[in-house]
């Protein structure tokens, strides 16, 4: 079914016994979110929250908290999205199978915006002070809008085509803000406002800005979809809904969205503010930095006006959901985009940005036995040089032929596939001094950073230890060496001890203290960190600490490392130094407080009993 609002798919989730109206009264401030990840935790159904303290206005959360959900809530549209990306990889499939041709035919009639005059949206009029103020984490810098649809055309050529709506979170409230009159507005590098925002700049004038929360699910999921120039997000959203979005038209701005709950309008100026902090996707604050912010003109809102919203944290979180749902639309036609790879999985447990795993060719010389990286260097420049994905830190490939049946969403299989080949001393190859994501603080500063490709093929080289032998001995200072899986030891390592973006000699001593023919070396791969239990407990873990807190130029270590033509490599194991440096951003942790008093939701006679 296609909803064209919030209303009427919460309404339906309702009746299929996929939400829970929650009646005991919520504060938005921390409650809201803590309650939330309980119930994503459990797998649980989403919420409307019916009675909001302080707030006239209802809430609603975990509406894509499972992957099942997600699929109900587009069901109808699931089967023309998919098929239309397939005929990008195979235009053919129409011809063989004609059957087809209505529902395409629907699909792409779905994807020109209905415009209106007026809609329900622009019913009413409110204050950003009048809104669900949520707040997520205890250290965030105020109330944030976690679901916003950021909506802004080019301000050269207006209208949808060359529109771009994207989830760029919205501060509410608190720094130097002033109430009700200006609002953040955090937008990463390399996202499609920002062109849009420099045009504007160019012209001399304020970027006009519209900020929709609520209306149809399928704009929220089309605001995070990495799409192809020339395809709107907002055409994208009518196609997943099997519905055109209805737009009004503004004389003097950009459009809005008819069945949104809530709409912002304001304009983005030059002028930047302190935005932040914010516990952010990677399981840690993003911390306070100079952003744009919105001067804020009107606030609408229609009569049942419903507050949609996520929290992200630690993943797995719902945004999870957001990135299987995509990795399901998207993935068949990686072939088409990057000619050559075949599949590409973000890690999300990683933070997903951090760690890319790929599926490369390798047919340069097919005549060959000694299989060496050649074309999947090439398969990874071009994985690297595309939209969100250049914002990858580490990007481990491999070649798809030494191993047809491999899935690469079997994270640990796959690292086991790489570790029995990677050769250390070729395959290791850097990008130092460049851009990096925003929210990752091992760099150098915002936005900088390095990345590190690692490329395998051919046949396996060494088998993968799985236990540690008596005769493993470990520098002075260092200590309980753990497993985490085959071929990868955790250590725990002494704490960092210097301050912000110098360098603590443990890890270069602890390389420097160990010969090459030393036990040790059996593991390929090594993590120095500060709590080697922790790491090594499960896979999760591993990839969380490993990738979430090391920079690779600064990071990546090697037992016997040498530099041949500038090519840095290691005889025996890599060593990743995983510890919690003193430039990088604190961990997320929720009130204990809170979490007691919301425990009453999930006691009997709870709205939430059982959940858990």
């Amino acid at each position: 079914m296609g909803y064209t609002n919030l209303q009427r798919c919460i309404t339906d989730l309702h009746r299929h016994g996929h939400l829970v109206r929650v009646t005991e009264e919520v504060d938005a401030h921390l409650e809201a979110a803590e309650i939330h990840r309980r119930v994503y935790a459990a797998g649980g159904p989403a919420l409307l929250f019916e009675n909001v303290k302080g707030c006239k206005f209802r809430m609603a959360s975990n509406l894509f908290g499972t992957m099942d959900r997600a699929r109900f809530i587009f069901r109808d549209a699931l089967s023309g999205v998919s098929t239309l990306i397939a005929l990008k990889k195979d235009p053919t499939k129409l011809l063989r199978r004609p059957l087809q041709i209505p529902s395409v035919l629907r699909t792409l009639l779905s994807m020109r915006p209905a415009k209106r005059s007026s809609g329900p949206v622009m019913q009413h009029q409110t204050t950003i002070d009048q809104l669900p103020l949520l707040k997520s984490w205890p250290m965030d810098g105020g109330a944030f809008v976690t679901l916003p649809e950021v909506y802004t055309e080019h301000p050269n050529k207006p209208g949808y085509v060359n529109s771009n709506l994207g989830m760029y979170r919205v501060q509410l409230t608190g720094n130097n803000y002033k109430i009700n009159q200006q609002i953040g507005l955090h937008y990463q590098i390399h996202r499609s406002i920002g062109f849009h925002h420099a045009a504007a700049i160019a012209k001399g004038r304020p970027l006009k800005v519209n900020v929709f929360i609520g209306g149809p699910p399928s704009m929220a999921v089309a605001a995070v979809m990495p799409l192809p120039d020339g395809i709107p997000e907002v055409a994208f959203a009518g196609a997943l809904s099997r519905k055109a979005v209805r737009m009004v038209r503004q004389k003097n701005g950009p459009m809005i969205c008819a069945e949104a709950d809530f709409c912002i309008t304001g304009t983005i100026s030059s002028e930047q503010l302190p935005e932040g902090p914010f516990g952010d996707h990677l399981g840690y604050y993003s911390l306070t930095h100079d952003f744009p912010a919105i001067n804020v003109e009107t606030v609408y809102h229609r009569k049942d006006a419903i507050w949609p919203f996520t929290v992200v944290g630690r993943p797995p979180q719902e945004d999870t959901v957001f990135g299987e749902l995509i990795h399901e639309l998207t993935g068949p036609a990686i072939p088409t985009v990057l000619p050559g790879v075949h599949a590409v999985h973000a890690v999300d447990e990683s933070g997903v940005h951090p760690l890319l795993l790929a599926f490369g060719s390798e047919r340069y010389v097919p005549y060959s036995d000694d299989k060496q990286p050649q074309e999947l260097l090439t398969n990874a420049n071009a994985i690297l040089g595309q939209g969100q994905l250049s914002l990858a830190k580490y990007l481990i490939i491999a070649a798809k032929e030494d191993c047809p049946n491999l899935n690469i969403s079997d994270t640990e299989a796959f690292f086991r596939h790489v570790l029995e080949r990677v050769n250390w001393e070729r395959d290791l190859h850097f990008q130092t001094r460049t851009t990096m994501d925003t929210l990752d603080y091992t760099g150098t500063g915002l936005n900088e950073g390095s990345k590190l490709v690692i490329a395998a093929a051919g046949r396996p080289i060494r088998s993968l230890p799985h236990e540690i032998s008596s005769d493993l001995h470990l520098p002075e200072g260092f200590s309980r060496p753990t497993v985490c899986f085959s071929g990868v030891l955790a250590v725990q390592a002494p704490a960092w001890s210097v301050g912000k973006h110098e360098i603590d000699p443990a890890a270069s001593d602890f390389c420097d203290k160990i010969p090459t023919d030393a036990a040790i070396n059996k593991f390929p791969l090594i993590i120095l960190c500060d709590d080697s239990h922790f790491c090594a407990k499960s896979l999760a873990n591993f990839l969380w600490v490993t990738f979430t807190r090391s920079n690779p130029a600064a990071d990546v270590y090697g037992i016997g490392s040498s530099i041949k033509q500038k090519h840095w490599g290691c005889s025996g194991s890599l060593v990743i130094d995983a510890r919690l440096k003193a430039h990088m951003a604190p961990a997320l942790e929720p009130d204990a407080e809170v979490s007691r008093r919301v425990d009453r939701l999930f006691q009997k006679g709870g709205s939430l009993h059982g959940i858990e």
